[in-house]
């Protein structure tokens, strides 16, 4: 099996080319093949295949791709739906892309096999890449790839013409010169061959050749090292200067390195101009920086640089004039008085020269200016813990941001530091969690089981502890201390915010529960400030996380430095921040609920407030819940169960269900105490814990003394006895219920009940009454204006006209729902309706429209991650298709 990609797109297997599809079709199979094994999200992929022209229904689309390159691609690739997107999982190798990036990397480590390795990789292009396939992400790959081959063949060419291979590689070298007139490497490169072979003359005529086409194409002259060639060429002398003495200060590469290839591959495409890489303390930017550099020491033969600028750390850091110094004398030259004459001085020097310059621990883009060499030929490489983005801006830098290693590169990083240390999974587990993917503490954990000889079983209880376990001995190697050279960077206002983070209880924050936090609304500057200095990280616009071994130091410093009083006060604006948002969100998710001031707009608004939300506010509720707040975590559990029992989150709402009773049971209120076992019955329902759902319902109708809460409760019992298959059971439940939301002149507890009231008569069988009572309730529920009610009614008139075996009236009442709840956004119910909508096509006779509807479901539940995928794939099975005609729809109750 091979996928070419460096060429038109070609699968083949067993040399026969297998037929992935259309144009769009292969365009998913290439951004697949692209990110092999890694996720793609679905709206990377519909950017890839559409660009901005995204037509409607794009993602389903993109859904319906998927599942027919699954049909056709070889049994040993999978592409598997996971976390809202795809992964193509596939050997790398079998790509011709990554083949091709493999050798590359290979060659740049084995020296003595690098041309060898380099023209492997260079074989294997076929022509320009997926040739045929044209959208703008493709067009950016397909240029980006052309870099990095023609990268490789000039690279090649340096090092067959360092091995005396200028007689084989002249013809080439002519052709290929013809193609890129005014490249200077290339250019240099023919010209030193032609030298080589007794062709002083055409030498010379190439160089003037090529000076005459810059001037006349860019007005430009060559530069300084074609014009050094030209030289050394004019006078026959091309050996290096005697007694040049070349400096080589890198510092020794990292003992152990894993991971990092795609900051590898970014810094291998940097040609000129200065590089960045940024990132938290401890996450390994000089390990990076200093492993890079050993690889590419060939490309710079004029030697490599290295200075420390001390930026953050226990010294002061280096001044301009100290660090020009200190490069003036690495370089062998005397050191004038002046600033100036010094940066003048020091760029002359490098003006002819291919040298890296590593720039290591930079405090700020003024620190690192004056060190930037004046003429392409040299790189200079700096790692900084702040974005430095003033020299992004106005100096051309690259910046490569480097964030924590993955599970499986923090495993490779444990194993190759433990070496021959037994490992336990289980410990090893724990560990990579408790490191949390930072470099610096997994090398300490290690080091440390390596020095005790402590079982990593014992290692793992360690860290438990806070901070005090990730000290390896010196200040370098000590998380908390280094951690301290970003927090004493900081403004006053930052390090405050910094602190009081630490005791927000979710896995991210968005900027208003910040601003409730610090109680300020100028926030936005300060959370720019926290993530320049990468102490907190922007994982999506708006949205901050904070790692977990910085949250355990921001806990360490709010305890040293904001009084307790203080640190209470600030959670009790979270809180309260939370508290307001949420039930505000609520009352649009139920219509039902108390009038409270809005801050949304519409219910999808508010769906998709508490999608974003809803793990912040899960571990608001839980900490309120222990820290004495109770009526905070009875009000929250409160405002966040509708949108758990909407999304089926039945774990969740078991677990804040708990919390509500223990904040209930606190505050000694029946009425919140008969809602939390409300919450808890209706998860241990849909959980199966029958017996459990039992008892909460007894407790939430004895503390229920309202009619209102009785008849909540009569609902929920009628839910359990379906749950049982006591159909006619449910329906007397349900009775009830509806005489006790009458009694209390509760209209929307009388439409819901009518509506549950119908689905409980046709499943018993009695769709004329169904029917009625499904009718009566639209009626009511069309007078409240509770379009999510109309829609769920309307999928139960669905169900009943297609039992009745009147299929096209169901699909117009299905239809009636689908828009609905598409007006108001709410994606699993449009997937199940999609899915009863295709039953009754395929049951009217209408397999097309019917596989049409299911692939349209299965595209959302995919994105979703509904559990009932497997079912909606089964439906698209040509051997079930058939056998579903009269099939029972689906249905919530």
């Amino acid at each position: 099996m091979e996928f070419g990609l460096l060429g038109d797109v070609e699968v083949r297997v067993g040399g026969r080319i297998v037929d992935v599809g259309h144009s769009r079709q292969r365009c998913v199979l290439v951004a697949l093949l692209v990110e092999a094994n890694r996720l793609v999200p679905v709206d990377v992929l519909v950017d890839r295949v559409w660009g901005e022209q995204v037509p409607h229904r794009a993602r389903n689309a993109v859904a319906g791709y998927v599942s027919r390159l699954r049909q056709v691609l070889p049994d040993e690739v999978s592409i598997v739906g996971r976390q809202g997107g795809y992964v193509l999982t596939v050997d790398p190798m079998s790509v011709d892309l990554h083949r091709f990036a493999g050798l590359v990397e290979q060659a740049r480590v084995t020296p003595d096999e690098a041309v060898k390795l380099l023209n492997d990789a260079l074989g294997l292009w076929r022509g320009e890449p997926f040739s045929t396939l044209d959208t703008p992400w493709l067009a950016t790959v397909r240029s980006a790839l052309e870099a990095r081959r023609f990268a490789a063949l000039l690279d090649r060419n340096d090092l067959a013409l360092e091995q005396g291979r200028h007689t084989e590689l002249l013809a080439e070298l002519d052709a290929t010169a013809a193609a890129f007139p005014l490249d200077e490497r290339l250019a240099g490169q023919l010209m030193l061959a032609l030298y080589r072979c007794g062709r002083q003359a055409d030498a010379l005529l190439r160089y003037e050749q090529v000076r005459l086409r810059l001037a006349d194409e860019l007005g430009a002259d060559p530069g300084p090292e074609l014009r050094l060639l030209h030289k050394k060429i004019l006078t026959g002398d091309l050996a290096l200067p005697v007694g040049r003495t070349v400096p080589r200060q890198l510092p020794a590469p990292p003992r152990s390195f894993a991971g990092r290839a795609r900051e590898l591959a970014a810094l291998d495409a940097v040609r000129t101009g200065p590089v960045v890489v940024s990132g938290m303390g401890g996450v390994g930017k000089t390990a990076l920086a200093v492993h890079w550099a050993h690889r590419v020491v060939a490309r710079f033969p004029d030697g490599q640089l290295y200075l420390n600028l001390r930026g953050f750390g226990p010294d002061d850091a280096m001044t301009t004039g100290e660090a020009l110094h200190a490069l003036l004398d690495a370089l062998g030259l005397r050191v004038p008085a002046s600033v100036d004459a010094q940066v003048s001085r020091y760029r002359s020097a490098l003006a002819d020269k291919r040298m890296l310059i590593l720039l290591d621990n930079a405090r700020d883009a003024d620190q690192v200016r004056s060190l930037l060499p004046g003429s392409p030929g040299c790189l200079v490489l700096v790692t900084s813990r702040t974005r430095l983005t003033g020299l992004v801006a106005t100096d051309g830098a690259h910046p490569i941001a480097l964030g924590l290693l993955s599970e499986q590169e923090s495993r490779e990083l444990l194993a190759d530091r433990l070496g021959a240390t037994p490992i336990d999974s289980a410990a090893t587990a724990e560990i990579i969690t408790r490191c949390a993917g930072l470099p610096l503490a997994l090398t300490v954990v290690a080091a440390r089981a390596a020095c005790t000889g402590f079982p990593l079983k014992a290692i793992a209880a360690e860290l438990r502890g806070g901070l005090d376990p990730f000290d390896g001995g010196d200040s370098a190697t000590d998380v908390r201390t280094v951690f301290s050279w970003s927090y004493r960077a900081l403004g006053p206002a930052a390090a405050r915010l910094f602190r009081l983070l630490g005791l927000h209880p979710g896995p991210d924050v968005c900027a208003r529960a910040a601003s409730g936090l610090l109680g300020t609304p100028q926030i936005r500057p300060l959370l720019a400030e926290l993530t320049r200095a990468h102490l907190l990280v922007e994982h999506q616009p708006g949205r901050y996380v904070l790692h977990d071994l910085l949250r355990a130091y921001a806990v360490e410093q709010a305890e040293i430095h904001d009084s307790v009083a203080d640190r209470r006060l600030a959670t009790r604006r979270l809180l309260d921040h939370y508290v307001r948002t949420s039930r505000a969100a609520a009352r649009l998710l139920n219509p039902a609920r108390e009038v409270i001031t809005p801050a949304f707009t519409d219910f999808a608004q508010a769906l998709s407030w508490f999608t974003t939300e809803h793990r912040v506010l899960l571990a608001a509720a839980e900490h309120a819940g222990a820290t004495g707040f109770d009526t905070h975590a009875w009000h929250l559990a409160q405002a966040l169960a509708e949108f758990l029992e909407r999304r089926g989150h039945w774990p969740d709402l078991a677990a804040l269900g708990q919390v509500a009773l223990a904040a209930a049971l606190n505050l000694a209120d029946p009425l919140a105490q008969s809602h939390a076992h409300h919450f808890l019955a209706r998860a241990d329902t849909q959980l199966d814990r029958l017996s459990d759902a039992q008892f909460h319902l007894q407790c939430s109708l004895h503390t229920a003394a309202d009619p209102v809460g009785q008849a909540r409760t009569r609902r929920e019992l009628a839910r359990l006895s379906e749950r049982q298959g006591d159909h006619d059971q449910a329906l007397r439940h349900c009775r009830q219920a509806l005489d006790l939301y009458r009694a209390a002149g509760h209209r929307h507890g009388q439409a819901d009940v009518l509506s549950a009231i119908g689905w409980y008569q046709a499943l018993l069988g009695d769709l004329d009454r169904a029917l009625s009572s499904c009718r009566e309730a639209l009626v009511l529920l069309e007078e409240l204006d509770d379009q999510d009610g109309q829609a769920r009614t309307w999928d139960s008139l669905g169900h009943i006209r297609h039992h009745r075996g009147d299929h096209h009236d169901a699909i117009a009442c299905y239809q009636r729902s689908l828009d609905l709840f598409r007006s108001l956004g709410d994606h699993h119910r449009i997937a199940d309706v999609l899915v009863h909508l295709g039953d009754s096509h395929l049951a009217a006779g209408e397999p097309g429209r019917a596989r049409r509807a299911w692939r349209e479901a299965l595209g959302l539940i995919e994105d979703l991650d509904h559990p009932d995928a497997d079912a909606v794939r089964a439906r698209l099975s040509p051997l079930r298709t058939q056998s579903l005609s009269a099939a029972t729809t689906g249905h919530w109750s």
